[in-house]
């Protein structure tokens, strides 16, 4: 326990860069009383708006409520929804140094349209289209000036184009020639992208879907289990196994939910973490919270099963709150008390 309060002191003296698809959550509240007379629908009374970062950009509010310096690295559209995103951003004290601006993109927004509690539908603006050679090489650019002030990077793959096969390549060697920690929250599509990072954080269905995708890409028949689906520990383990030993990582932090979550390393350990969570009341974000703590523990010193110790701490935090919840050093200090 000193040892994870040690290092969880140590976030404010990191930084962190964050690399993936920016994204901008938008919530309209209000009431339903009434079926619209056009169309056998609920009119809304709306009476509220809010606006929060989300997919890379909420993995970089994550960081930054944890006391760390972050940069985002990623890139919007020319529209009002640009002005409102680094609004956000720049009211959290969250870099946006390393996002570019592409006119002929959509800044991706998802709006909710909730009812009292109940979300009654989302609208999503988005291009998922790769981004250009030009962008690739903007983004890129902004990273070898810069990589020598950052402890760590983290790949956030919501799979709207801006993690792609050309970008992952030279960054991945860009993070093994300065010694940089790199990790990925995965798409399961784009799984064969992160050779040679430092680990991937999927959950039990990205990890189902990518051994899935695997094996039909897999030319030398190194994939062997007789499924793709992962109903037992034993799946899980071969799978993980599997991937890791592939795809060359140095481990493989799989969330499992209620089940807390499962460390693969590549000297072989396998850690069973139990979930700290005691209520659950929305896992919206979890999965960012995750590899925020996990990517900043290891920053700050700490070994993988200490970092993802920390990350599962800080996930139980967040299912607790309702909607996508960040969590602070100082809950984090908290829960470490009381579990002591």
């Amino acid at each position: 326990m000193k040892e994870l309060k040690a290092t969880i002191q140590k976030f404010p003296k990191a930084k962190i860069l964050v690399v993936g698809d920016l994204i901008l959550d938008e919530y309209i509240f209000g009431s339903v009383e009434r079926i619209s007379p056009e169309a056998p629908v609920p009119v809304l009374w709306a009476n509220k708006k809010d606006y929060v970062p989300g997919g890379a950009a909420n993995v970089g509010n994550n960081i930054r409520a944890l006391g760390t310096q972050v940069c985002l690295a990623g890139v919007t559209g020319k529209d009002r929804n640009n002005d409102i995103l680094f609004s956000q951003l720049r009211k959290r004290g969250i870099s946006t140094q390393g996002i570019i601006v592409v006119p002929k993109r959509h800044t991706t927004v998802k709006t909710r349209i909730i009812a009292g509690h109940q979300q009654v539908v989302r609208v999503d603006w988005e291009h998922t289209e790769p981004l250009s050679a030009q962008s690739n090489r903007k983004i890129l650019s902004f990273i070898k000036k810069n990589i020598r002030a950052f402890d760590a990077i983290i790949i956030e793959d919501y799979g709207k184009g801006v993690i792609n096969a050309h970008l992952l390549d030279e960054l991945v060697g860009l993070a093994h020639a300065y010694k940089k920690i790199i990790n990925v929250d995965p798409k399961e599509e784009h799984f064969l992208y992160y050779r040679g990072a430092t680990c991937i954080t999927p959950n039990r269905k990205e990890l189902e879907n990518a051994i899935r995708n695997l094996k039909i890409k897999d030319t030398e028949n190194r994939f062997k289990l007789n499924n793709d689906c992962l109903k037992t520990e034993k799946d899980i383990d071969s799978a993980a196994r599997q991937i890791l030993e592939y795809l060359d990582l140095d481990s493989i932090l799989v969330t499992l939910g209620e089940c807390g979550m499962q460390l693969f390393e590549k000297n072989g350990r396998i850690t069973h973490i139990p979930t700290a969570a005691q209520e659950v009341f929305d896992v919206s974000g979890a999965g960012d919270t995750v590899i925020s703590c996990f990517t900043l523990a290891l920053a700050c010193g700490a070994d993988k099963l200490q970092a993802a110790k920390i990350a599962n701490l800080a996930a139980g935090l967040v299912v607790s709150k309702v909607g996508t919840a960040v969590t602070s050093r100082k809950e984090l200090l908290e829960k470490l008390r009381n579990i002591a």
